[in-house]
């Protein structure tokens, strides 16, 4: 049976000065891996996408929305299989509560759809970055967590909307643990599944002066599929080790990548 592969992480292409190193050695473990599709978040300039398209020269196509200073949500696809449609849905939550969510606001946060079709199958992919919740609070009272509520339902909406016989997936930086109220409402809502369901291990590394609570499992790659016999679902963490640039072994991101 063919195998799809998919791999999701916020690359953490804000400006730096290793952005530009660091963004080149991940395109260098992107080119080698076999992935059919890879979908970015917070790439933050159009610089940084342009760096990553002409780097990533074994992923011949590209999705994006276009905007003033950055792709629209930060959000890039790249992809080594044509892509049918591509469509960039903007969240109608956009709150400012706090001066920190002004970084979201001024992205254009939203949901970049690709649609596909590969061994026969239909394929679309949500590349996606909710709110940020710089509170580390996911009280249903938290002004952070309303938004981040209202960008889960549109969401949930758009995966409903899809053909029935599409193999769906979400992936990205979702900003909320596996353990909250909102990743369960969101799998009910949506019907999708997610194939590291109870694990626990922290996708992001909180720097080392904010609180561990900030390392915790918050970028996903969930699935709704269609009734496919012999359809088995696999996944696991990626860029969990340092990779050497710059003279030095470093980290590719603040977050590690999640394969599916």
């Amino acid at each position: 049976m063919p195998t799809f592969s998919l791999l999701t992480l916020n690359c953490f292409g804000v400006p730096t000065p290793t952005t530009h190193p660091r963004l080149l050695a991940l395109a260098r473990e992107l080119n080698a891996r076999d992935d059919q599709i890879v979908c970015l978040q917070e790439v933050q300039s159009h610089a940084y996408r342009r760096l990553l398209m002409r780097a990533c020269d074994s992923y011949p196509h590209a999705a994006y929305a276009p905007f003033v200073h950055a792709p629209k949500g930060g959000l890039l696809t790249l992809a080594r299989l044509p892509l049918a449609a591509v469509e960039f849905t903007l969240y109608r939550s956009r709150e400012v509560p706090y001066p920190l969510s002004l970084m979201d606001w001024l992205l254009h946060k939203g949901i970049l759809a690709t649609r596909l079709e590969y061994a026969g199958v239909s394929i679309v992919v949500l590349n996606t970055h909710l709110n940020a919740n710089y509170g580390g609070n996911w009280d249903r009272r938290s002004s952070y967590t309303r938004s981040e509520a209202e960008q889960l339902r549109q969401l949930a909406d758009i995966v409903r909307a899809q053909p029935p016989e599409a193999l769906v997936v979400a992936a990205g930086d979702f900003n909320f643990p596996r353990d909250s109220w909102l990743y369960e409402e969101f799998l009910a809502a949506s019907g999708m599944l997610d194939p590291l369901a109870g694990d626990t291990r922290p996708t992001v590394r909180a720097p080392l002066k904010l609180a561990k609570r900030y390392a915790l499992p918050i970028d996903f790659a969930l699935v709704r599929a269609p009734a496919l016999a012999g359809l088995r679902m696999e996944s696991e963490l990626r860029f969990v080790e340092k990779v050497r640039f710059s003279g030095r072994p470093r980290f590719l991101s603040d977050h590690m990548g999640v394969e599916l």
